[in-house]
Parts: C-alpha cells; structure tokens; sequence
C-alpha cells in the first residue's frame, strides 16, 4: 500500500510539473506577445506622425523655404498633442523642436542613441532622459535622406500603464490550473488502482511464482498482458535470435548513414564508432588523428563532458524524466555540427554528430536573399507613391507636370517588374531548374536577337557589336536562358561601360564537350578589389548610380546561374587596352 501510494505521488508530481510548465509557458507567451503588441502600436502611432510630418515638409517645401515654424502648424491638428517632434540635419543639428523654444541652441544629436540606430535599420527608439527638458520620453526616429525626424511621448505613469499588460488573463489561468489540478488528482488516483495491480501481476511473473489466474484485472489492456506473459516464456529463445540479426543490421547501418554516431559505455570507452564520427571529430578539433575517447579532452565538447559526468555519476537509477539528453551547435572553420548526446539507463551514451554546414549556408543566403529583395523593393514601390500620391494630392497640377509625374511613376513600375522577373528566373533557376524546356539553340541567332532587340540602346550611346559566332554553334540547352545571359551582358555594357566603345562576342575555342565565349567591350572597366563579388545578387560597385540607371543588381547574377545550369563556368578579368572580359563556357549536350 505504501508503494501505490509513492508511485500515485509521483506520477500526480509528474502531471503537475508538465501541467505547470504548460501554464507557465502559455502564461509567458501572452505576456510578451501582449507587451510587444503594445509596444507596437505606441511606435506605430509615433511612425504615422513622423510619415506625416515627412509628408508635410515635403509638401510644404520646409527645407527649400528654412521655414521649419510652418511644423507649428501641423503639431497643432495632430490628435496626440502631446508628442514631441524633432527635425535634425544629416549632421546632427537640430532644425526645429516643438518643446524647445531656443532649439538652435541645442547640443549636436548626431550620437544619440535613437538616431544612431536608425542609420542601420528601418527605424531607432530609446528610452532616455532628455537633456533639454529634463523628462524621460519613448523616443522614435527615422531617416529621410539628408535629415531625420524624430518623434517622441513623455514616458510618464500614463505611458507605463499603456505598456503593461492586462491582468484579466492571469486570473483566467490561476482558475484553469485550479480546475485541472483537481481533475489530476481524480486521474490520478484512478489510474493508481490499477497500476498497483499491474504490479503485483508483473512481480510474480518476473520472480517465477504461481500466478493466480483468478485474478481480476480490469477489462482493459492490463488483462489482455496478463494472457500474454506464458506467450513471452516461449518467446524469449526466438526473441534473442532476432536481437542477433538486429544487432547486425544495426552495426551495418551505423557505417554507411551520414551522422558521426559512437557508444561509450559508463567509463567513456568506446563501444563502437562509425568513420563519419572521426572524421569530423578530426574537422572539429585543431589536431590532428584523434581518436574516439579522445573528444572529452577538445574544448569544444566541454559542455557535453560537463553533461555526461553530471548524470553518469549519479548513484540512483536514471528515470524517464531525468535530463537524459543533451543537444547543441559547433561552428569551426566554417563548418557547422549538431551534437546531441543520450544517457542510457545504464550510464552508457550515444553522441551523435551531424554535419550541418549546407543547410545553414543555404539558410543565411535565403535570409540575406530576402533581406536585400526587401530592400530593392521599397524604393521603387515608394518612388511610384510618391509620384502619384503628388497628381492625386494637387488637383492643379497643370498637365505638363502630370505628364512628368506618370512618366516618372511608369519608369519606376518598369525598374519594379524587371526586378521581379529577374528574382523569379533566378528562383526558377535554383529550386525548379527541371522545369526549364532544353532544345537545341544556335548561339549565333540568339546574340543576334540580343543585338536587334538592344539596337536603340546601342545606337544611343554608340556602340559597335561585332560578333564571331559561327551558324553550326548549336547548344542543348534553354534559350530563355542563352538569350538572358548574352542579353544581360550587353545590358550592362550599355548601363555602366560608357559611350563611344566596342563590344566583340567571340567563340575562341570548342572540344568534344564544351563551347568557349569570350565577351569583351572596351569601357570604362571595373576596379580590381570589386571583380570577385559583381556575380553577387544586387552587388553593385556604385549602388546610387546602378539605380539611376535602371539596374536591378541581379543580371550578372542570372548570366552566372544561367551559365552553371548549362554546366558551364564564368569568370571575368580586366583587359590590358581598358574594360572587361567575360570568359564562359557551355556544354554541348
């Protein structure tokens, strides 16, 4: 009896502490997504102010007039009257304060700390002492340009109380955890009954006493066991043999999975290890020929030699709910590993290592990719609404100007949908290649489409195509593609080389499996140091001018991809005469 009352102890402990950590997760989870949704709408309110209050000075041309007292105005039909607006130079000085009447006689903001993280981000705030009035605000500023403009709320009681978050949830969970606390207790002891019987049962069958068979077991699984355990006696010979066979197929399947996977028995000997498990042990540490008992020596497994003698140690039995598992990341040399150790219940345990490392390259590309599409986005996306909030917003407008407006709004929707076909091939290149129909191309049609579709462009700036492509040139490949990557190179001739130049298209060289281009023009060339990055996607060597000029960062990168789904190779060097060549091949068939 005084066992089924421990055990039914336990496993109520054992319910409760899962119960309790649910609660106190749930309970955590609500309170920060509650807190940063406040946060969120105090610096949304503040975003809209500072949007408007950039609108108004563009409006109103404020910087053109240095008349920042018409702010005055606009601070007084803004619903929150008591923000604080701040309009700083490039430099850090102040242009205008609507709490500070002598704001020309303000210290240099440059370095404070809400402007400096804006520089850096879509937007900064802080949380500060102003030094001016000498009362703490919620600071948020933006940058436009060539100024910033910062808003900001007395961080007083009212805004500290806006921050926190409601009570009414917590007292919902003290009344759930009491309502499911009770209702464990029932299970509980329900469950306690029959577990105790369970093992009675399972005592005598373990010790090979007489099992009553009239005892009454619930009309459940537990019966169903207790017809099975004579079945288990007559079983356990042909058991052991299939534990043989498994055994052997176990040790066969350790050496040929990718994962570094060894067994150290309780004294940290080694049971058994696969290559891949020194191999990279070999990568990880910074000698040379380790071996397997030797990782508890590398400080880069300190952490899980500090875990193994932690529970290894341990003088009672290890329990399913003790920490028995250890997981954690190395970075090395460039290379990342997931290492995840087990504890077995007889002190034994498994390291595990995996090899990571193209599965976080492939991640940070994906986040840089992302990262730099957001950023090519907003500008044109932003160009165009300004243009035409500026027609919709001036209904005087007189038609001259609306005409400049659209067609300055139509050139930036052009940039947008030339920088969303350039993602969308380069993402059809890399995840959907097979989807891509392969025919048999003729380069020398293809670089002369090139040329008659770019003829206006060329004659514009006067430029001369010469190209030595012989008619049999013929490729298995997309001509989609060929045409991108020909089609690409001229471009950027023509955007970034100058005038006045010659561009020659040569094929130099062929054997049994490839053809070899050469692209040449004579420009204005690329410096050295910026060679081995042009391929990146939207790298540009001057970003301000590759924008003016239409470019969308990514045509070197699709002519690369292009060429690397041909199962080809590119390369670019500096000509001695002045500009660029572009050295590539592309396969036969």
């Amino acid at each position: 009896m005084k066992i089924k009352h421990s055990y039914k102890k336990k496993l109520l402990l054992y319910f409760f502490s899962v119960f309790v950590v649910f609660i106190v997760i749930v309970a955590s989870f609500q309170y920060m997504r509650e807190k940063k949704y406040r946060i969120n709408q105090l610096e949304n309110t503040l975003n809209n102010i500072t949007e408007l209050t950039n609108s108004f000075i563009e409006r109103r041309k404020i910087f053109d007039n240095n008349n920042f007292q018409l702010i005055d105005t606009l601070k007084n039909i803004i619903p929150q009257s008591d923000t604080r607006i701040t309009i700083i130079d490039i430099d850090g000085d102040v242009l205008y304060d609507s709490f500070v009447e002598d704001y020309e006689f303000l210290e240099n903001h440059k370095d404070r700390s809400e402007i400096q993280k804006s520089l850096y981000s879509d937007f900064g705030v802080s949380i500060r002492k102003s030094a001016s009035t000498n009362k703490d605000y919620y600071y948020y500023a933006k940058c436009y340009n060539n100024y910033f403009i910062r808003t900001a709320v007395v961080y007083d009681v009212d805004i500290i109380n806006f921050l926190k978050t409601d009570s009414l949830f917590f007292y919902f969970i003290i009344f759930l955890f009491l309502l499911v606390f009770g209702v464990l207790i029932y299970v509980t002891d329900k469950f306690g009954i029959t577990i105790s019987k369970l093992k009675d049962f399972a005592v005598k069958a373990g010790n090979n006493e007489t099992i009553d068979t009239a005892i009454e077991f619930p009309k459940n699984e537990l019966g169903v066991i207790s017809k099975q355990i004579i079945q288990i006696y007559n079983n356990l010979k042909n058991t052991k043999d299939e534990l043989s066979i498994e055994k052997d197929r176990l040790f066969r399947h350790l050496f040929i999975i990718n994962e570094g996977i060894a067994i150290f028995s309780s004294q940290k000997k080694k049971i058994l290890s696969n290559h891949h498990f020194i191999q990279y042990i070999n990568i990880i540490s910074d000698k040379s020929t380790i071996t397997p008992e030797q990782i508890f020596e590398m400080d880069e497994f300190k952490q899980l030699n500090e875990f193994i003698k932690k529970n290894i140690k341990k003088d009672n039995q290890l329990t399913i709910d003790a920490e028995t598992q250890k997981q954690f990341t190395i970075d090395k040399n460039g290379r990342y590993f997931i290492i995840q150790c087990v504890i077995f219940n007889d002190r034994s345990f498994e390291i595990i290592i995996n090899d990571i490392t193209k599965l976080e390259k492939n991640k940070l590309i994906k986040q840089q990719m992302t990262t730099n599409i957001a950023h090519e986005l907003k500008t044109p996306v932003s160009s165009i609404k300004g243009y035409l909030e500026t027609i919709l917003n001036n209904k005087d407008l007189d038609t001259k100007k609306q005409k400049y407006f659209t067609g300055k709004a139509c050139l930036q929707a052009n940039r947008l949908s030339d920088l969303i076909n350039d993602i969308s091939i380069l993402n059809k290149i890399e995840e959907a290649g097979g989807l891509f129909l392969l025919e048999d191309v003729k380069i020398k049609q293809v670089v002369n489409d090139v040329i008659e579709n770019l003829q206006i462009k060329l004659e514009t700036k006067n430029i001369k195509v010469e190209s030595e492509i012989e008619n049999n040139t013929i490729v298995k490949g997309n001509r989609e593609l060929i045409y991108s990557i020909f089609q690409n190179l001229i471009e950027n001739t023509v955007n970034y080389a100058g005038e006045n130049l010659e561009v020659k298209i040569t094929k130099y060289l062929e054997d049994k499996n490839y053809y070899y281009f050469s692209y040449y023009d004579t420009g204005i060339g690329i410096p050295e140091e910026h060679l081995s990055r042009i391929f990146e996607r939207f790298y540009r060597i001057d970003s301000g001018r590759s924008r003016k000029q239409g470019g969308t960062g990514l045509g070197l990168s699709i002519v690369k991809n292009a060429v690397l789904f041909h199962k080809g190779e590119i390369s670019v060097r500096k000509r001695r005469n002045g500009g660029i060549e572009f050295l590539f091949t592309l396969v036969k068939d």
